[in-house]
């Protein structure tokens, strides 16, 4: 099978689907309460794209390439009968004869209902959102609207299923959860587990984003390393493949940790990550400006059309729009400076 490659020779190897656009939480660098009322206007369910419109896409994309599907949302649990379209994900796969490892990524609201159905239906991996173990402050950061012990009682039958090592994705913004990177590291120092922690990144148009806010993980490194001593993880000795992180281990073996820092290390060159919209369009990058619209493809008879658009799309792809701010010391700007991008929510993050 010929490679597909874009414009700085990556391939079309990871690939997030948004399976709707709505959320149950707000927290405020992603959905705040303000912009994203009870009464906003989220896409109607008719305009997402149901689950055969899904599993064509996913099966051209597979042919393209594609060994990674994460599905993401909003928040993806919330989409009624997820853990049948992960079995008929699955099963696609398997008659294809194509690798394919099935991610999720959500905040765990919903999951312990769900976790068993979810390991059933062939789901390869869990990444779970939590950037508070403080239930006041969990409430805080959730926008009101999540409560810690339920995302727990998530986590807890999540590993009862037999998830592990589960990826727990903490977002650190300064003067506001960074007092807790040493709580989060204790709590999660764990072989089940690995803890990754975020740069606070210029994503969307409504979080206030201003580089003052920003941790660089670098000072997180050092600040864990003087209480949980580290190590570099060598290449091909983590399970943890296909990864953004920069990847550490406590040196007495009892864990790892990521660190993912799109801001002070931009990872451009190694992004071989592609990210589909719930009403079907595509966006080759997560602070992108434009999308482009497969409905048509999808729905046409047969997959060539939507195998051309696809081909046509990635090989056009030149997105580093992270190495460009740095270059551009775009990161001294303001948020109001920034041109205006896709929200996280609709892209699924």
């Amino acid at each position: 099978m010929t490679v597909l490659l874009d414009q700085l020779q990556r391939p079309l190897h990871d690939v997030r689907i948004s399976v709707l656009d709505r959320c149950n939480f707000r927290c405020p660098y992603c959905m705040p309460e303000a912009k994203f009322p009870s009464d906003y206007a989220f896409l109607p369910k008719s305009r997402w794209l149901s689950d055969a419109q899904w599993l064509k896409t996913v099966r051209v994309l597979q042919q393209l390439g594609m060994r990674k599907l994460r599905i993401t949302g909003g928040e993806p649990l919330l989409r009624k009968g997820l853990p049948a379209l992960i079995a008929q994900f699955r099963a696609q796969a398997e008659q294809l004869g194509l690798p394919l490892e099935i991610a999720l990524t959500t905040n765990a609201s919903q999951l312990a209902a769900q976790a068993d159905a979810l390991k059933n239906a062939g789901l390869n991996r869990l990444t779970i959102s939590l950037d508070s173990l403080n239930p006041e402050r969990f409430k805080q950061l959730s926008g009101g609207k999540g409560e810690l012990s339920e995302v727990l009682a998530g986590l807890e039958q999540a590993q009862a299923a037999g998830f592990a090592p589960i990826k727990i994705n903490c977002v650190v913004q300064k003067s506001v959860n960074e007092d807790e990177i040493l709580a989060l590291c204790g709590y999660f120092k764990n072989p089940r587990f690995i803890l990754r922690f975020i740069e606070f990144m210029d994503v969307g148009n409504q979080n206030a984003w201003h580089p003052g806010k920003v941790v660089p993980n670098a000072a997180l490194i050092a600040r864990i390393h003087a209480k949980f001593p580290l190590a570099p993880v060598v290449s091909g000795e983590s399970s943890a493949s296909g990864d953004v992180a920069e990847r550490y281990r406590y040196l007495d073996g009892s864990a790892e940790l990521g660190f993912i820092s799109s801001i002070s290390k931009p990872f451009c060159r190694s992004c071989s990550r592609a990210r589909i919209s719930a009403e079907g369009k595509l966006y080759t990058c997560l602070f992108t400006q434009v999308g482009h619209d497969l409905r048509a493809a999808i729905e046409s008879e047969g997959d060539l059309p939507l195998t051309a658009q696809l081909s046509a799309i990635w090989r056009a792809r030149a997105d580093r729009y992270s190495e460009l701010r740095a270059k551009t010391a775009a990161i001294s700007t303001t948020a109001a400076a920034e041109p205006k991008k896709m929200e996280m929510y609709h892209l699924g993050g």
